[in-house]
């Protein structure tokens, strides 16, 4: 074992030695954070790589959805369905307009459940935003199929191809699944628009940043014009973001590595002093907007966004390799809600989930103790990160059960590029190990 690797499901998992080089290297040189030839080059990128017709990017997921939003004429009072299992990333955005987020169940992929969905769609709603969540498709069919049932368009406006009168529209949150396909097509491409998230953890990543996705003209004029009025994120922002792989590389998982409370310690002084940024601010947990979204996406971010974007392919046969062997050796301990074969669906698997029927803090508290950090943020709570504001999020207790309950169980194992088979290895002889002595008592 190396006492100085941690195994860790996030903290910028998917960085490579050219990708803090890249960090590094940009630090010193200020004239290319904000303004550059970078971004546009990630946006024709992205067009040609999912073969949408607009791609316009921004300073984070969020700020996409917060753009798509506006472009699709949501307003105060309007409901937009979305699943619960999710982050209040995608909540924010739509209190942000005061609209109504309506939270739909899951089905047994962790997914939107088309049932649950139909049950809830009112004559308010003026979205459906479907997640594919952790890398694994939606049942786009179904969903698809529902809005467009519910779509009540006048034949003058049909014959004219307008989308004002559309009465539903679909979003595809697509923030965990760049490169996952359904039925050969790319997640993304489905809906009436999509966007894209390239946090830390996602399945590419700048820290920050995101893109919207559109084939459709109206909408893309109108993300378009919400683009322009942005301005750059500041240059204070964009030098956090620079020194997160740096810092986080270099001193934080050296420091688990010796101890995990002195790696608490230090990631948590870096917070303090704002060195480093979190992926979600604190205010985002009460349902309040931060001023660091929505902004443009600066040239320095959309480097290291190229970067990664050219190792996507590779980052993902990655990803399958690794869930196909937690399939294997964990299939007989736990529930694997992504395990089933499917051949309309070829998922990325930016988490591979398992569910226990034990108590996930203690399997938890106990990995670590072997430096095993499993604990992603993702779990406990039908909105994530676990101390959101469930009441601030207009999400009530008992609406989603099964969303609820899954929450309450499930254990996310990492995929990213930086877990090797020896390692992926570990986590699976822990689990196994774990599972055997509870059966036993």
């Amino acid at each position: 074992m190396n006492l100085f690797k941690p195994i860790f499901t996030s903290l910028s998992p998917n960085t490579e030695k050219d990708d803090i080089s890249l960090a590094l290297n940009l630090i010193f040189k200020p004239q290319q954070w904000r303004k550059g030839k970078a971004i546009q080059e990630l946006e024709e990128k992205f067009k040609k790589y999912l073969g949408v017709k607009y791609a316009f990017s921004f300073n984070s997921g969020r700020a996409s959805l917060m753009a798509i939003l506006e472009a699709i004429g949501i307003k105060k009072g309007d409901e937009v369905l979305l699943q619960a299992f999710t982050c209040n990333a995608a909540v924010n955005p739509i209190l942000k307009l005061k609209a109504e987020p309506v939270f739909i169940d899951v089905d047994s992929t962790i997914n939107m459940d088309a049932d649950d969905l139909k049950r809830k769609i009112t004559s308010r709603a003026k979205a459906v935003m479907i997640q594919h969540t952790f890398g694994y498709p939606a049942k786009i069919d179904e969903i698809l199929k529902l809005t467009r049932e519910n779509n009540l368009i006048s034949s003058k406006a049909r014959n004219q191809g307008s989308a004002e009168d559309r009465f539903l529209y679909l979003v595809e949150d697509t923030a965990h699944a760049l490169g996952a396909k359904y039925k050969g097509k790319f997640c993304g491409t489905f809906g009436d628009t999509a966007f894209f998230s390239f946090g830390r953890d996602k399945m590419i990543s700048s820290i920050f940043g995101g893109m919207a996705v559109t084939n459709d003209e109206r909408i893309a004029k109108r993300i378009k014009r919400f683009q322009e009025e942005l301005d750059y994120p500041s240059s204070f922002w964009i030098f956090q973001q620079l020194l997160h792989p740096i810092l986080v590389n270099y001193l934080i998982l050296p420091c688990y590595g010796l101890n995990q409370y002195l790696g608490r310690i230090v990631l948590g002084f870096l917070h303090k002093i704002s060195i480093l940024s979190k992926a979600v601010y604190k205010k985002e947990k009460r349902g309040e907007s931060v001023k660091y979204f929505p902004k443009k996406l600066p040239n320095a971010l959309a480097i290291l966004a190229l970067n990664q974007f050219q190792k996507l392919e590779r980052f993902n046969r990655h990803r399958k390799e690794i869930a196909e062997f937690y399939k294997r050796n964990l299939k007989n301990r736990f529930l694997l809600p992504l395990s089933k074969e499917n051949k309309a669906r070829a998922p990325v698997f930016m988490r591979y989930p398992v569910l226990a029927d034990y108590d996930t803090d203690s399997i938890l508290e106990k990995a670590r103790k072997r430096k095993i950090f499993l604990d992603d943020g993702w779990r406990k709570s039908p909105i994530v990160p676990l101390n959101t504001n469930l009441k601030k999020m207009n999400y009530n207790l008992g609406s989603c059960p099964r969303a609820e309950r899954i929450a309450k169980r499930v254990i996310n194992l990492p995929t990213h590029i930086n877990i090797s088979k020896k390692e992926a290895k570990r986590i699976v002889n822990f689990l196994n190990d774990y599972a055997s002595s509870r059966n036993k008592n």
